[in-house]
């Protein structure tokens, strides 16, 4: 093997190397932690499913969970559909919304009422200038 041989090969061997450090051990990593976290599922834990559906773990069979989505509701899922284990101050962060549309401005009256208010009355795609 000569010099120029090495040459056009060592980009590609290189190119390896970094698809390996960039791409495919980090995803193992995340493979590895993933089930890690749902061979320790336990009743009682709230969990988020990949399809974004909020449970409580009721048992688990082999490879099967069974979660509590509602009072006297359980469905059964296999492992591997559940996403991450929530923990409280996950919940909260989650069921708080930002600004809803009726939030209230002058009195008791909400945004919109008024900013037409202020606005003699038109709104403001009415009005003419």
């Amino acid at each position: 093997m000569d010099m120029g041989q090495l040459g056009s090969i060592l980009p590609l061997i290189l190119l390896v190397v970094v698809f390996y450090f960039l791409l495919i051990r980090p995803q193992r990593k995340r493979q590895q932690e993933a089930a890690q976290m749902q061979n320790s599922l336990t009743p009682g834990a709230r969990v988020m499913t990949t399809t974004g559906l909020f449970g409580t773990v009721v048992a688990v069979e082999n490879e099967d969970v069974i979660l509590e989505v509602a009072p006297g509701i359980e469905t059964r899922w296999v492992k591997a559909a559940i996403g991450r284990v929530v923990t409280p101050g996950d919940a909260t962060e989650a069921d708080e919304s930002p600004a809803e549309e009726g939030e209230t401005g002058e009195e008791g009256k909400n945004e919109s009422e008024a900013t037409v208010e202020r606005e003699g009355g038109q709104d403001s795609s009415t009005k003419q200038s």
